[in-house]
């Protein structure tokens, strides 16, 4: 049977990410989706943009459909590349700038998280945070 994050083991995550989002001054949104995509845990800290809300569920959504982080998907989806229009196959956006992250538990991805509210960079840095708490767990 394979496992999935639990709303527990999803505030754990949010509460990792939130604590590094304050190290670094950034007020985030940070979505928790589990293996079937499904919105597990999710938190806006106070003064998070509004669009982050929406573009880290979108983040999260899309590094678990394509189980790869969504800082990777750059150089893939450019004209002439081969995943060209990638961003645009889905009923549900899907995102291709950094921030969505898979969380994978035994060799198997088991959900994604999806942070947004600063730079691309910012938001990877955070969602990492929020990753390696999950990954951490032995059990969800």
């Amino acid at each position: 049977m394979s496992e999935s994050i639990t709303a527990k083991a999803a505030q754990g995550g949010i509460e990792a990410a939130v604590k590094r989002a304050t190290q670094i001054g950034v007020p985030m949104s940070i979505a928790i989706i589990d293996s079937g995509r499904a919105l597990v845990g999710f938190l806006r800290m106070d003064k998070a943009l509004l669009g982050s809300i929406e573009i880290a569920q979108a983040k999260a959504f899309t590094a678990r459909t394509v189980n790869a982080r969504t800082s990777d998907l750059m150089p893939l989806v450019q004209p002439g590349a081969p995943f060209y229009g990638l961003e645009v196959s889905h009923r549900q956006p899907m995102v291709i700038f950094g921030g969505g992250v898979p969380i994978t538990h035994r060799g198997e991805v088991i959900g994604a998280i999806g942070v947004s509210g600063g730079s691309a960079e910012q938001d990877v840095d955070v969602a990492e945070a929020g990753a390696r708490f999950l990954q951490g767990l032995e059990t969800f």
